[in-house]
């Protein structure tokens, strides 16, 4: 092949001077996203302990009703 049909690898300068000149917007972009993630997973586990804390609520309510009523029956 021929010089002109060949890929020629990036000189070594080239490729740090892109990732310096990108590294600031690559973490950026990466700070936004972990921080989107971090609050969906937050919202997620605050819904899923709302919803399993009303269950167990529930349930004590109707164990002191069950106790009030056997109270009341051998009182």
């Amino acid at each position: 092949m021929s010089d002109s049909t060949e890929e020629k690898e990036p000189t070594p300068d080239f490729r740090e001077w892109v990732k310096q000149f990108t590294q600031p917007l690559v973490d950026s972009v990466d700070s936004r996203v972990r921080k989107q993630i971090d609050d969906r997973v937050d919202h997620h586990i605050e819904a899923t302990l709302a919803t399993r804390l009303s269950v167990l609520e529930r349930a004590v309510a109707d164990l002191d009703r069950a106790l009030k009523e056997l109270q009341e029956r051998s009182a």
